[in-house]
């Protein structure tokens, strides 16, 4: 209830979101903020609408807390059960993406635990309406307000100081670039959940049909270039190579193509590729390419610059596509669609709370689940070990 509560005030205060978002683009545009991150800051009603509907979608997942996992009986009678059970309080901080406060906010409510947030300041204004709208909401339904919690200190002191708040915080869940990752590795004491880089690949198989290919292709690295799961790097077999660089250039042309040797052998006028840049996640309309042998190539480029976020290969023949799904060693593997759906609503969780590239306790979208862990209660009836 206090979700669906939640997401009629932010209905309500749409206008009111709308307007403190205006001031927060004015000003990261007046300070040169780039046009991929001001697209990630910018809300309009239809955003609004998502966050919404979006709350209400988490409301209708079932209750993850609670949750037999395993149930047994021992030899000597004891009754063992693993049962879900809330983190407590998550931490979450992260740059520039509003619709990150509303998206938390609800999954923490729904798994009982409590949501304490830090953003970036370009969004100051922007998430101080959003989380008002929220907490009204829920204290409407008869929850305590700071359940859901914004620090509204942005300064970097204050972030190291959040990064440190062990004993208060049960977990820390990073969402932003290197920059940040970076600090958090260093300062953090909370347990932290690495939301890591999204060097995403899309690799083209020689028994690719190339009309999906490059469908899958544009849709991965135009149609949101700005976030975690949209291609920066294509890795082409030589085979189709010369086939899909044609469509390409032709069917993406906002998109700066940077290239290996082999593949501006074929189209001289793309730049060259450092490994650096293949290495890189541009968050803007930038890709790298590389032409390969085969599939072990193709396999050994991701293993090589690949973040461990999410890979997607484009073939028709299904021992290409086994094997690179069992051998790529990602969050999340695809076969014949596009990275652009590594995305916790997209998989049915309703939301994310970011996406983890880390191996223990969650990897891929963090949704309900991952924001629980499993406590043992084990009943007896007076037995003692011997």
């Amino acid at each position: 209830m206090a979700l669906r509560v939640a997401a009629a005030h932010l209905r309500e205060a749409k206008a009111a979101i709308l307007a403190a978002n205006a001031h927060d683009l004015a000003d990261a545009e007046a300070a040169g903020l780039g046009r991929t991150a001001t697209d990630r800051l910018r809300l309009d009603e239809s955003r609004i609408e998502s966050m919404a509907s979006g709350l209400e979608t988490v409301a209708d997942l079932p209750d993850p807390i609670g949750i037999v996992v395993a149930d047994d009986v021992r030899p000597n009678g004891l009754r063992v059960r693993r049962v879900r059970s809330p983190l407590g309080v998550v931490g979450v901080i992260y740059e520039n993406r509003p619709n990150v406060t509303s998206d938390v906010a609800g999954l923490c409510i729904r798994s009982a635990n409590a949501a304490y947030l830090r953003g970036s300041s370009s969004a100051l204004r922007s998430n101080q309406a959003i989380v008002a709208a929220l907490r009204g909401g829920i204290v409407e339904a008869g929850l305590p307000a700071d359940a859901i919690s914004l620090v509204e200190d942005t300064s970097h002191a204050t972030a190291v100081e959040f990064m440190r708040l062990r004993g208060i915080m049960d977990v820390l869940v990073p969402r932003g670039g290197p920059s940040l990752i970076t600090s958090m590795l260093e300062h953090a004491t909370v347990p932290v959940i690495l939301d890591g880089d999204g060097n995403c690949h899309v690799y083209v198989d020689a028994a690719a049909d190339l009309d999906m290919a490059c469908a899958i292709v544009v849709n991965a690295k135009t149609q949101r270039p700005g976030v975690c799961n949209a291609m920066e790097s294509l890795v082409l077999h030589e085979a189709i190579a010369a086939a899909m660089l044609d469509r390409l250039v032709t069917a993406m042309p906002e998109v700066r193509l940077l290239a290996d040797g082999r593949a501006r052998a074929l189209h001289p006028e793309l730049e060259r590729a450092s490994d650096e840049d293949f290495g890189t996640e541009f968050l803007d309309l930038i890709a790298t390419v590389s032409v390969v042998d085969d599939l072990t190539a193709a396999i050994e480029h991701i293993e090589r610059f690949g973040s461990g976020h999410s890979e997607a290969i484009v073939t028709a023949d299904p021992d290409a596509a086994r094997r690179f799904l069992a051998e790529v060693d990602a969050a999340a593997v695809l076969h014949n669609a596009s990275t652009r759906f590594v995305d916790g609503a997209e998989l049915g969780l309703g939301a994310e709370v970011g996406i983890s590239t880390q191996k223990l306790h969650a990897r891929g979208p963090m949704g309900l689940e991952a924001l629980t862990s499993v406590r043992w209660i084990i009943q007896g009836e007076g037995q003692t070990r011997s």
